[in-house]
């Protein structure tokens, strides 16, 4: 790893600083997602895709590809793997369905959206706070890439599987990319990403299972 735990949350200071009060702003439109979740329409899919897709290009360009890019050469590579990110949830969020992609029903696939969503708009930054990383030296949710990450799944393990599990690649390729930091520079917050990451396998294996038993 080209930077140590105080590089890295070194360009968590200067980040901050710079887009505040942006992370208000990211709190707001994560209330605002979890409001929709709750309201099934086409109108609310495009709106909760949309707003995803703005966080994650906040991310992508904001903190990958001038920030983070100081102390990592791999930033801008991560940045345009997040710029897709923006495209997939954008162009999902205006494609043609017949119903509402999010219409929450109980089961354990809603209860792990529902802890990952709390966690990462709560617990991520609670449990920051208890193993000592104070502000602005810390990861905030919405222009973060890793409480983004946990979030946009837990939304989208809310969706139906056939339409977001095409958007969860992604996510689940960065939960183990950004997880890394869990381990290496001992940020114990983003065990819950690599826990999200997990969490998407499970479903889809499971989901695969009910889908044999049906065929079989």
């Amino acid at each position: 790893m080209p930077f140590d735990l105080d590089q890295f949350l070194a360009v968590f200071v200067a980040y901050n600083q710079a887009i505040w009060p942006l992370q208000v702003v990211t709190y707001l439109v994560g209330l605002a997602i979890c409001a929709l979740l709750f309201r099934p329409s086409r109108w609310a899919d495009a709106s909760i895709l949309s707003l995803l897709a703005t966080m994650w290009g906040v991310n992508a360009v904001g903190y990958h590809m001038i920030y983070f890019a100081a102390i990592n050469p791999a930033a801008r590579l991560f940045g345009a793997i997040f710029l897709v990110e923006v495209l997939l949830l954008v162009v999902w969020a205006f494609r043609e369905r017949e119903e509402p992609i999010f219409h929450p029903r109980r089961g354990i696939a809603t209860g792990a959206g529902v802890v990952m969503i709390g966690y990462a708009l709560v617990g991520y930054p609670l449990l920051g706070a208890l193993m000592g990383h104070r502000y602005p030296a810390v990861p905030v949710f919405g222009v973060a890439p890793c409480p983004t990450t946990i979030f946009t799944i837990g939304v989208l393990v809310l969706g139906q599987w056939r339409s977001t599990r095409w958007l969860l690649i992604i996510p689940v390729l960065w939960s183990a990319l950004g997880g890394s930091a869990a381990i290496l520079l001992n940020v114990p917050q983003d065990f819950g990403l690599i826990a999200a990451g997990l969490a998407v396998i499970l479903i889809a294996m499971a989901r695969r299972r009910q889908s044999n038993l049906i065929a079989g």
